[in-house]
């Protein structure tokens, strides 16, 4: 079944055309990623498909039975609740049944002791209440919550923070999660992997795989494309490219595409030339006959359908990162590296080296202390303990994902003018050029700037300084997935050392040759790309059940067989203790029905004693029953 469908869709601001002659249709579950430069159109598309901007002609058709949700990649709102009872608000539907039960119950219990019967429909109202409420899973909402929360990437300290106290980042993971637990039939997410972690992803990555309803979003994230998607919709020069299947399929098919137009614009090129060239020599010729023939091609010629010629892409941002100096062959050694602020400890016990050419690649949970790291590597902070040492001839150069570097005062030209005075105006508009700042957009303020354009003057600045050491900070943040892949390949030409923090995973694999994995207790080096590090930490997993085959001594061999049978003797009790908490859950809820149905039975509601000592009874399984569940949840 459709669930939005758009015909010719176009959309102008002012004079400036934006989409034009959009047409698609989307089914019920299909998973679409919406894929574009920075400024194609893809969030002005979501804004009129929820009707939050109008168009200028075509035709949507929305499938009215359908719910939407939208994610705004932007977002300014305050709120006062804590984030449990922010989230718990989106189940408004099943708090109101369960008030509407508990005054019910309430009432049958009143009656019950005044010796008087009940209505009848009182118990009916009940009854059926009962029963919505249990299609509705209202008695697994609260692990709902929790379970979102806690994949989104907050611990279960933060449910209870007023979430005006969050960071901007943050309240958009709380909107996140409230969408989410919201379960519109068709999901709208812009740019959803913003502000999350790896971890995270990867939860929201298996969350949307598994979401039964339609979801579209926009991401610059092409690993998570990859993950998630069944379907590519693409805006380029204000048209829709459409193709089934995953990112990397769609790149595939894009390049093939443009071999195939190329192709034919080709052999269309040759024919014309080829007619051309046979109508001037008829018509130099100087006979009627020929004359006539010659005008009769022209004819023929003029009703051709012309085919354009192919563009693989709108403009590429074109970097060159150069380093003049060469460095030693030792960059960089870091020894039993620790940072704390107060009591609180960021890191501990960081020892790794990088050498002349490594493309190392940092990864970690939020809050683990990457940013913190970087900075104590630039002498922005200190460090509590441990030593750096840097190499000989060893110049850097660090890209701020805060992009602190920039005067927010200056226009573009005057940044580079005040990095490199001796450049004249014309080669700084070229240079700004080349990152795609045209004619008056080198007037831009710096404080004007968006995201995406700040990470790429700051990337100019960066390849300005001809440093042979590279620490940059998150630097796909915020870039189109152009601007990505010119990234990419500057790095991967670039003749000295990278140190590079993100969770880009897919930059990861493209140009870093180790991961270094920072968390509270050390760093550990795996001697790959992201890939070659999930294949060991599935490895290491794995390895858990099979020990290291060394020579030991019968005492220690003795041991560890008995630590062994200890934890197999503690997996088993804590199986059987689920196994039983599981079982205990399905016969308490199958008693609460089956009292519910009593307590509808005329024979029932009208013994005063007895309803009353089944509606008490009812309110007891309940009890039990959360406590059950909160139980079961700690275990799990």
């Amino acid at each position: 079944m459709v669930s939005i469908s758009c015909s010719k869709l176009t959309k102008n601001f002012g004079t400036i055309p934006v989409l034009k002659d959009i047409s698609f249709s989307i089914n019920e579950g299909d998973k679409v990623g919406l894929i574009g430069n920075n400024g194609a159109g893809k969030t002005t598309l979501f804004k009129i498909l929820i009707n939050k901007l109008s168009y200028d002609s075509g035709d949507i058709f929305y499938n009215k039975n359908l719910t939407v949700g939208y994610l705004e990649q932007e977002l300014k709102f305050s709120i006062n609740d804590t984030l449990y009872e922010y989230c718990k608000s989106t189940f408004k539907e099943i708090l109101a049944i369960a008030e509407k039960i508990s005054k019910l119950e309430h009432t049958i219990s009143e009656y019950g002791q005044k010796n008087l019967d009940p209505p009848k429909d009182v118990f009916e109202t009940y009854s059926n209440l009962v029963d919505e409420f249990t299609l509705k899973e209202g008695y697994s909402y609260e692990s709902k919550i929790k379970g979102v929360l806690r994949g989104i990437g907050f611990n279960d300290e933060d449910f209870f923070r007023n979430a005006n106290e969050l960071s901007g980042g943050q309240k958009s993971k709380l909107n996140l999660a409230k969408l989410l637990l919201s379960s519109p039939d068709i999901l709208l997410l812009d740019e959803p992997t913003n502000h999350l972690d790896i971890e995270s992803v990867t939860w929201l990555e298996n969350f949307i795989s598994k979401y039964k309803g339609t979801v579209i979003l926009i991401s610059h994230d092409r690993f998570f494309l990859n993950q998630v998607v069944t379907k590519i919709f693409e805006l380029e020069n204000k048209s829709l490219l459409e193709h089934e299947g995953s990112y990397s399929e769609f790149i595939r098919f894009k390049k093939e595409l443009y071999i195939t137009k190329l192709r034919e614009f080709e052999k269309q090129d040759k024919d014309i030339k080829k007619q051309e060239e046979i109508i001037r020599r008829f018509k130099g010729h100087g006979t009627e006959k020929l004359a006539k023939r010659a005008r009769s091609r022209e004819k023929q010629l003029e009703k051709i359908e012309l085919v354009e010629k192919p563009t693989i892409i709108n403009e590429k941002t074109k970097l060159n990162l150069v380093s003049t100096t060469d460095s030693g062959y030792d960059v960089l050694k870091v020894k039993e590296l620790s940072k704390s602020f107060g009591e609180k400890q960021i890191f501990n016990s960081v020892t790794f080296d990088v050498y002349k050419g490594d493309k190392i690649g940092i990864i970690g949970a939020n809050g683990v202390g990457k940013t913190t790291l970087f900075k104590i590597l630039t002498n922005s902070l200190t460090s509590s303990d441990g030593e750096i040492s840097i190499g000989h001839n060893v110049t850097c150069g660090y890209y701020d994902q805060e992009q602190l570097n920039l005067n927010e005062k200056n226009n573009l030209i005057e940044e580079i003018s005040d990095l490199k005075p001796m450049f004249s105006v014309t080669q700084i508009r070229t240079l700004l050029g080349s990152f795609l700042f045209k004619n008056d957009d080198v007037f831009k303020k710096i404080s004007n700037l968006s995201g995406g354009e700040k990470g790429r003057i700051s990337l100019l600045k960066l390849m300005l300084n001809n440093s042979n050491f590279l620490l940059l900070d998150e630097p796909t943040n915020h870039l189109d997935i152009s601007s990505k892949e010119a990234l990419e390949s500057a790095i991967l030409n670039y003749n000295a050392t990278v140190l590079t923090i993100s969770h880009d995973r897919y930059f990861l694999n493209k140009v870093c040759t180790k991961i270094l994995e920072l968390t509270n207790n050390g760093i550990n080096l795996f001697l790959g790309n992201y890939d070659y590090y999930l294949e060991k930490k599935k490895e290491e997993n794995n390895f858990q059940e099979n020990p290291i085959v060394e020579t030991k001594t019968k005492t220690q061999i003795k041991e560890e067989r008995k630590r062994e049978k200890e934890k197999l003797k503690e997996e088993s009790k804590l199986k059987n203790k689920l196994k039983a908490i599981e079982n205990d859950i399905l016969i308490t809820e199958n008693l609460i029905k089956d009292l519910e149905s009593e307590l509808c039975d005329e024979k029932i509601f009208s013994n005063h004693e007895l309803s009353y000592k089944l509606s008490k009874e009812v309110e007891d399984k309940r009890q039990h029953l959360n406590i059950l569940y909160e139980e079961w949840e700690s275990l799990v």
